[in-house]
């Protein structure tokens, strides 16, 4: 059996220890992209880790609650992820677009509120834009229902690339009232009032946790931090894990445990599986 890692902070440890020690009251709350799947250029192609089904459906029985919280909308990563009738899943949540979107397993249905209207009018704007600043060489729009995201990755200098649209694309994103969120080589345009944290924090309250452990690797990711530490300032035990990159070091900076990418976060379920009653 692998070791479980050995939590950097105290309120770390004490999370630890209350998941081992209760885990029947414990959430877990992971993110997608570059924690459960890989980072790739195109994130149509992103998948799952091909282990991951698997490490979750060991340790879903065993706790009180799964969720997968992302950017991306919900349905979609329900897709990518592979989520969908596993029967170890059953209560597995997903919630999309920050916590905009739920998708239940148990129905297998999403329920969303009616899209922003600055979506709209940012995804009718945002070729021209990019036309007038020059920025279309290697630079892809994903288009994400609720929300638009700009990439650079495939930019002959994607950190240049990133930097140079993160004004005008602010701009974008304020005149019609929706919010800019930085990422791993890209920049999404969605509307304010939800984010990760927010989405945790709902999901806890309702779920009524005792302890909760978060999962992610970007800086989309840093709201929900932040809820776990409000927790922790409530009495509600947590662990924070960042799946570990080069590209975003603020998050390793911050938690508990940091693991090598999608493959150690995997490899941690799996031994959590393994360690739990």
């Amino acid at each position: 059996m692998d070791l479980l890692p050995t939590p950097l902070t105290q309120p770390g440890r004490d999370g630890l220890a209350a998941l081992l020690a209760s885990p029947r009251t414990a959430t877990i709350a992971l993110d997608f992209d570059g924690t459960l799947a890989p980072i790739v250029a195109d994130p149509e192609q992103a998948r799952a880790h091909p282990d991951a089904v698997p490490a979750l459906s060991a340790l879903a029985p065993k706790v009180a609650s799964v969720a997968v919280i992302t950017g991306r909308p919900a349905g979609v990563a329900v897709r990518y992820g592979g989520f969908a009738g596993v029967p170890a899943l059953e209560h597995l949540v997903v919630l999309g677009h920050y916590g905009a979107e739920r998708w239940d397993a148990v129905t297998g249905t999403v329920s969303a509120p009616a899209p922003h209207p600055g979506v709209a009018a940012v995804r009718a704007e945002l070729p021209g834009l990019l036309d007038r600043i020059g920025a279309w060489h290697g630079v892809w729009i994903e288009e994400k229902g609720r929300a638009v995201a700009v990439h650079t990755r495939r930019a002959d200098d994607p950190e240049a690339a990133f930097e140079a649209l993160r004004g005008p694309l602010t701009d974008l994103a304020t005149r019609h009232g929706l919010i800019l969120e930085p990422g791993r080589l890209v920049l999404e345009l969605r509307p304010p009032g939800t984010d990760k944290g927010v989405a945790l924090l709902d999901h806890v309250r309702t779920t009524g946790a005792g302890c909760v452990v978060y999962a992610g690797d970007d800086l989309g990711d840093l709201p929900a931090y932040a809820a776990v530490d409000k927790l922790r300032s409530e009495g509600i035990p947590g662990l924070l894990v960042c799946s570990g990159s080069t590209e975003v070091t603020e998050l390793a900076e911050r938690a508990d445990v940091v693991v090598d990418g999608p493959q150690g976060v995997v490899g941690l379920l799996r031994t959590l599986a393994a360690r739990l009653p």
